[in-house]
């Protein structure tokens, strides 16, 4: 029990000195990405205005049919994929990623090079 404190701990304290440096603007906003045990969300957030433009997680309906296993990295791109897609829509073609304070590895990563090959470029 002290150990997922501690890691939980220092995730957070990694996201505090991460979100220091990077921040969403109006013409390039912040890809955020979390992830839970069975789930992952990610949003995109102008930090200026302090406004969601867009959000996607496994927990959508139109990704909670399609998607048998929401905790694997198959989950993960189709929120990727999602997210990228409703960010076109919003008019949105460069973000800043945020991977909350999580190594750059498995299911983040999966996010981020979906969003990639839908064309949303970071």
């Amino acid at each position: 029990m002290i150990k997922a404190t501690n890691r939980k701990v220092t995730r957070l304290k990694r996201h505090l000195r991460i979100r220091t440096k990077i921040l969403g603007t109006s013409a390039r906003p912040r890809l955020c990405v979390f992830r839970s045990n069975k789930h992952i969300y990610a949003q995109i957030i102008d930090d200026s205005k302090a406004h969601t433009l867009a959000a996607a997680s496994t927990l959508d309906q139109a990704l909670k049919a399609s998607v048998a296993k929401p905790w694997n990295k198959h989950g993960a791109e189709a929120v990727g994929q999602l997210i990228a897609e409703r960010a076109r829509a919003a008019g949105i073609d460069a973000v800043v990623f945020d991977r909350g304070g999580n190594i750059f590895h498995g299911r983040i990563k999966a996010v981020a090079e979906a969003a990639r090959k839908q064309g949303l470029q970071f």
